[in-house]
């Protein structure tokens, strides 16, 4: 069955009836981004640097469906060195690879504070008992 219907219009007097087209009104399903698999890849890398005459390189691309672009960022994929390289990988920003240690170093400096100001607490009170019972501080030059 065709995508196309055929619609005839009422014929005016001494007119022939011409069937006239109309497109399918079926929406078709968005399409999906294509991925492709490291053994994939490499085949056709393969093929293409089989390639020796002119044209059979574009000749593969055509058959397969892909376009130059694709050949380029392979073959930087497969001079990095790793087949990972080649698998599909996540789309959108990287994680920070510090991110896990600045966190780490900001949640030790907030527990440091903390403790820095529980301990200038403590020595503010002990201030103020030993002034109270009239005990005299050693001085700063005295305790060392």
């Amino acid at each position: 069955m065709s995508s196309e219907k055929t619609i005839f219009t009422e014929p005016r007097g001494d007119q022939v009836i011409n069937p006239v087209t109309a497109p399918d009104p079926e929406v078709v399903p968005k399409a999906s981004r294509r991925r492709f698999t490291a053994a994939y890849k490499l085949r056709i890398l393969a093929e293409a640097d089989g390639c020796g005459k002119r044209g059979e390189v574009g000749a593969l691309l055509r058959r397969e469906g892909l376009y130059r672009s694709h050949l380029a960022k392979w073959r930087k994929q497969r001079r990095e060195g790793s087949l990972s390289a080649l698998t599909a990988q996540k789309r959108g920003p990287k994680p920070d690879p510090q991110a896990a240690e600045i966190a780490r170093l900001r949640r030790e400096n907030e527990q440091l504070q903390a403790r820095l100001e529980q301990a200038e607490a403590i020595i503010d009170i002990q201030k103020k008992v030993s002034a109270l019972l009239g005990m005299a501080m050693p001085k700063q030059d005295e305790r060392l």
